[in-house]
């Protein structure tokens, strides 16, 4: 009888050498880290960037990622008016305002 783990490292190997196997279907660090940096906009922008029906604030699920970084970095410029998002946006490096504008417009 074959050891469970021994079962488990099997199983691995043929999983990693079907093709589209397991290692394609992981994300990578880079999109777990801008998924990440996305979710702090969730309290107001809604889960994934799905604001509720009638919100104040718009949803940014699925919008265009240069125009996202483009009204990111106004915000941050104080080219565009704003409550709250003048300063938050200044608390973004331009490598994560395009790692979160690029996972919101991934979101469908």
């Amino acid at each position: 009888m074959i050891q469970t783990p021994l079962l488990a490292a099997l199983a691995a190997l043929v999983l990693l050498a079907l093709p589209g196997g397991a290692q394609a279907q992981a994300p990578d660090a880079a999109a777990l880290q801008a998924r990440n940096w996305a979710a702090a906009c969730a309290g107001c922008h809604g889960p994934a960037g799905r604001a509720p029906a009638g919100a104040a604030v718009p949803g940014l699920a699925g919008r265009d990622k240069s125009e996202l970084v483009r009204q990111m970095q106004d915000f941050r410029q104080g080219k565009r008016e704003a409550t709250v998002m003048q300063q938050i946006a200044k608390g973004y490096s331009d490598q994560q305002i395009e790692a979160i504008a690029g996972w919101f417009a991934a979101v469908r």
